[in-house]
């Protein structure tokens, strides 16, 4: 029973972080923090289940390097966006 409740938990978090996604579009760093939030909850799945496969974490040290680089390179580009056009809102940058 414990170990359903802890998945339900991974996909409510993995829906409210697309739902937040989707819905928060003004602000780049909302965006950023909403992705984030989607890399814990696949975090936390990969997690349970290769503990329930009784695998070795290898991958799982993967993918906290890849997230922590897109974690990065998500902060430098809020960084150089704020400090071009002075805040982060998607409506004063232009793309073309």
């Amino acid at each position: 029973m414990m170990i359903m409740n802890m998945w339900m938990i991974v996909i409510v978090m993995f829906l409210l972080g697309n739902m937040i996604f989707v819905s928060k579009h003004k602000h780049l760093l909302i965006v950023l923090l909403s992705l984030e939030f989607i890399v814990l909850s696949i975090f936390f799945f990969f997690l349970m289940y290769l503990n329930y496969m009784e695998n070795d974490m290898y991958m799982l040290m993967v993918f906290l390097v890849f997230s922590v680089c897109e974690g990065a390179l998500g902060l430098s580009i809020l960084v150089s966006m704020i400090r071009t056009h002075g805040n982060d809102y998607f409506q004063s940058f232009n793309l073309l």
